[in-house]
């Protein structure tokens, strides 16, 4: 019976949900998901939990707010000039406070996201921390395959 080791692949259904119970992911309904532990594809606190399982595991487990996704960081509050914004994206674009915008990486290599939360004359303010920060969090999972 092969167990979830540090750097084990994974094939797994897994459903993530925050302190409201609305579910942030949820593999269950569709194909299963695939991950290398330690790559950054789970929270730290998340793997951690799972290391040890079995294939063919299923269990849930919750984790206190903070453990999973950090606690909240105010310095992740930003604002952003809406000419800036224009440059760099769409001239033309409009935004409201819920807005998920995508910024790419200094290297240009990937991206992360922002969380529009006020919107100012010429400015806009971005939360980026991730969704998540400071809440507990519920996790379920199905091991199907650990190599």
């Amino acid at each position: 019976m092969n167990l979830v080791q540090p750097g084990s692949f994974l094939t797994l259904h897994y459903r993530l949900s925050g302190a409201d119970g609305a579910d942030v992911v949820n593999t269950f309904a569709d194909k299963p998901a695939t991950l290398s532990l330690g790559t950054g594809q789970l929270a730290p606190a998340i793997e951690q939990r799972l290391v040890g399982m079995a294939e063919g595991a299923q269990t849930s487990f919750e984790l206190p707010a903070g453990a999973a996704f950090g606690d909240r960081n105010p310095h992740m509050l930003q604002r952003v000039k809406l000419t800036m914004l224009h440059e760099l994206g769409d001239p033309d674009a409009e935004y409201a406070i819920g807005d998920v915008v995508q910024f790419p990486t200094p290297d240009g290599q990937g991206s992360y996201a922002g969380v529009v939360r006020e919107v100012g004359s010429d400015w806009l303010l971005f939360d980026f921390n991730h969704p998540l920060a400071g809440q507990p969090v519920r996790f379920e999972v199905k091991l199907l395959g650990v190599l």
